[in-house]
Formats: structure tokens, sequence, C-alpha cells
């Protein structure tokens, strides 16, 4: 059962996470009705999310069969050890993250244009230094065409930013000063968020 607290409810605070995320896992179905999942880079553009590769490959078959798709992306920030809050039991171990799942319809694109756009879109994700030349469907002619972009159109969607919202006020305080002084990477953006996150302060 999902935890109301935990729920993202303004898909703009959605959208900026899948600005921030390059990776997630494509689930398409098999001929066999079997799901298959694939991890893979995705960019997230007006509002539609596109995903690239081969034209050959399970993916793309499954996808010309059965256009139905669901697409999860996810990242932890921090582990929160059970010493943390307990000195004794382990029940209170977890970990803090933000996930948004979309479901949607996914169509092979074949404008020129748009995959040029969407591909280009990729380059400044994940090589915003440049060093290259920008993607047009002029500059890269066959290489476009042989690169296969598809794009999601998003029907459904959840998101779930887990940050101790459960927490009571002096447990919450006490877990962000140890993740402040543990200071592993991202420890201290979790702090932040936990604050950020805090219902009090979502009020």
């Amino acid at each position: 059962m999902r935890r109301h607290e935990f729920s993202v409810e303004d898909w703009q605070e959605a959208e900026a996470f899948l600005a921030e995320a390059s990776f997630g896992v494509l689930a398409t179905t098999g001929p066999d009705g079997w799901p298959g999942a694939t991890p893979i880079n995705f960019v997230f553009l007006k509002d539609n999310l596109y995903i690239h590769g081969s034209r050959a490959g399970q993916k793309m078959e499954d996808i010309k069969e059965d256009n139905r798709v669901s697409f999860s992306i996810a990242k932890e920030y921090a582990i929160i050890p059970s010493y943390f809050t307990d000195p004794v039991y382990a029940c209170p171990a977890s970990a803090f993250f933000k996930s948004v799942c979309i479901k949607g319809k996914a169509y092979l694109v074949d404008d020129p244009a748009e995959k040029a756009e969407a591909m280009e879109a990729f380059m400044r994700k994940l090589q915003p230094e440049g060093g290259y030349e920008p993607i047009t469907p002029e500059g890269y002619g066959s290489r476009l065409t042989s690169v296969a972009v598809v794009r999601i159109e998003p029907e459904d969607w959840s998101a779930k930013f887990k940050f101790g919202q459960n927490m009571g006020g002096e447990q919450r305080q006490h877990v962000m000063s140890e993740l402040v002084k543990r200071d592993l990477p991202d420890d201290k953006e979790t702090a932040r968020l936990m604050e950020l996150y805090c219902p009090v302060h979502k009020k």
C-alpha cells in the first residue's frame, strides 16, 4: 500500500526530477506475454519522454506489437541506518529517494526534425559542456536515419519522494544532524530535502 505522505501530487515537482535524472527502466510486453525491462537513458522534452537506440532489438519489436509501455525513474539519495533512530532494532532502517512512474504509448519517430531535436536534447543533458557539432537534419543526415528514436506520450503518472515525512520533529532533526555529520555523497542534500518536504513546511 502506498504511503500517502510520500506521494507527490504536483506534476511540476515530478517534472523537475525528470529534468535532473537521465536513466530509467522501460517496461514492455513481449510476444510471450512476459514483461521486459530495459535500463536506458531518457530525456523529457515538450511533455514527452524520448529514448533512443538500435532499430533492431527486443524492445523495438515489443513496441511494434504493443505500444503500451511504462517507464520508471528513481534516485536513491541516502541509506538511513537503523541506529540513527534505534540503538537495538533493525526495523527503522530505510532509504530516502525520489521516484516517478509513467504509463503511456510509445511511437517510433520518423520526422528528421523531431529526431534531431530529441537527440540534441540528449546531448545538452548528458554532455552539457558541448564539444560536438549541433545536431540538425542537414548536418547529421544518415546518422539520424540509422538511429531509432522513440517518443513516449504519458497518459498516467505517479511519484513518490520519501524524505522522512512520517517522522516526528525531534526524530527528523536528529536524522538530519546525523546525515550532515556522516557527510557521504548526497547526505547534505538529503538533509536539505528532509527540511524541504517536512510536512510542517509543506502546508
